[in-house]
């Protein structure tokens, strides 16, 4: 544990740094789209079609927000604020803001370079490593790296956060939660393709609403206390709280590393659902997944900071364990702090409300974790479907999803972080020298925007090399009309 720590520690701390860098770089150079293109994110949403190759653009985001919203939403917020304060919740949200810039970069790119396999769409961040820096080996150490993981690293965190909260709500043993989780998710994982992105189709919404009606509910309850909470977050954040001004730095570090851990802009995860749409222009999907960033931490993270902080159901602590503020004495940082600000409103439905958001959250993050392996697997295998290692994926993800129901949560969140943070430094380093096309495809769909046409993607035309499939797609002999 020790090991872990300090090996978390060494990767995260200049990662924050490179993290906030590279989303005020790309909001520079895209000119804020995230934030001028918020009409077109909305409208794009709803427009996309599945085809018999792709998926749809609701189902695209569907999929990404069932990766990017889990247990990071509940119970990674609540550990921002007890190790930085309630300034946290405040770089949480810059994060996000500037993180948008960062996803629609990393999922432009993630369908300018897909590929057409079987009849399938597959793409991600080896496909466009490769394909866009035309270096095959970085491709095969990205893919490697993501499928370690998303099939061995990063489940154990979410079924940990499952056992954990129903063994504290309802008594559930870990070891019967994580035998109830291998046999829904091998259901899930051991069918198609259609299986995997249903599920998330109709989960996704249902979990997302009905969280936020919760949070609402909180709020409307302790209305007079938001202003105030409101403003604790603002003066914590900037140092000048007189109780939370010395935690400063900490606060960055939380926020950033945990909203990284949540919506996972420039982690890459939100490339491969991406890539798997059915679209007219590569940019379409990029603002997509710039707005779930905003679905997902100035949302879901913010209602989860601001009922823990409005109701008072947090404690602050330095590094060292030194309590700067304690407010519920013999509670651990997690889940508990949500439960407890639902309680205090709704008596005797918090532990079991959170118990299910988090079994909902998480189970659907777990797919989504099973899809990025699989399309890893897949390039590793140069899109030849191999059944041994395709059932060897499943059960070793399966090993995993139960190892974790019945390890400590100290031990899974680290080994998460470690996973989180080598593939972050990946993609991050090689976003800086492959943000071009994206920023060509940007500028050509806004040029055709102003014409008042439905963009469509040319990439010679553009100069864009290696987008194979949008140049098949953009030929004469595909669309006489050219």
């Amino acid at each position: 544990m020790n090991f872990l720590t300090s090996l978390t520690d060494w990767l995260w701390s200049p990662l924050v740094v490179l993290a906030l860098g590279l989303g005020l770089v790309f909001t520079i150079l895209t000119r804020g789209v995230q934030i001028r293109r918020i009409p077109d994110m909305i409208r794009h949403i709803w427009k996309g079609e599945r085809s018999e190759a792709g998926i749809s653009s609701f189902q695209a985001l569907t999929l990404t927000l069932s990766s990017r919203v889990g247990v990071g939403n509940i119970a990674g917020v609540a550990t921002a604020i007890a190790a930085g304060g309630p300034g946290a919740l405040f770089w949480m949200a810059v994060m996000a803001l500037l993180g948008g810039a960062t996803a629609f970069i990393e999922s432009t790119l993630a369908q300018i370079y897909k590929i057409k396999s079987e009849g399938t769409f597959w793409g991600g961040i080896p496909y466009y490593l490769e394909k866009g820096l035309r270096r095959k080996w970085l491709g095969v150490v990205a893919a490697s790296a993501a499928l370690a993981l998303y099939a061995v690293l990063a489940p154990g965190v979410q079924s940990n956060a499952i056992a954990a909260s129903f063994d504290q709500a309802m008594g559930i043993k870990p070891w019967l939660t994580g035998v109830v989780l291998v046999g829904l998710l091998g259901f899930v994982i051991f069918g198609r393709r259609g299986r995997v992105v249903g599920v998330a189709d109709v989960l996704v919404p249902f979990m997302a609403i009905g969280y936020i009606i919760a949070a609402l509910i909180v709020l409307a309850a302790n209305l007079t206390e938001v202003p105030a909470v409101f403003l604790l977050v603002v003066k914590s954040a900037a140092g000048v709280d007189s109780v939370f001004g010395g935690i400063v730095g900490a606060a960055i570090a939380w926020g950033v590393r945990r909203a990284l851990f949540s919506n996972v802009a420039g982690v890459g995860e939100g490339t491969y659902g991406a890539a798997a749409a059915q679209v007219s222009h590569p940019a379409k999907q990029g603002l997509v997944q710039a707005f779930s960033i905003y679905i997902d931490t100035l949302f879901v993270c913010t209602a989860t900071g601001f009922m823990i902080l409005v109701t008072g159901n947090y404690n602050v602590h330095t590094e060292s364990g030194e309590h700067i503020i304690t407010h519920i004495k013999g509670v651990e940082a997690g889940p508990a702090y949500t439960q407890g600000a639902i309680d205090s409103v709704i008596p005797g439905i918090g532990p079991h409300f959170v118990a299910t958001a988090i079994g909902l959250f998480a189970f659907t993050t777990l797919v989504a974790f099973y899809y990025i392996a699989n399309t890893s697997l897949t390039y590793l295998t140069r899109g030849v479907r191999n059944e041994s290692l395709l059932h060897a994926l499943r059960v070793a993800m399966l090993a995993m999803v139960f190892y974790g129901a019945v390890e400590s949560a100290d031990i899974m969140w680290a080994i998460g972080d470690v996973g989180y943070a080598t593939l972050a430094w990946i993609n991050m380093i090689c976003l800086v020298f492959l943000a071009k096309p994206a920023l060509i495809a940007l500028r050509d769909y806004e040029s055709q925007r102003k014409l008042g046409v439905d963009p469509v993607f040319d990439p010679v035309k553009l100069g864009i090399d290696n987008a194979d499939y949008w140049v098949a797609e953009s030929s004469p002999e595909r669309n006489p009309s050219m």
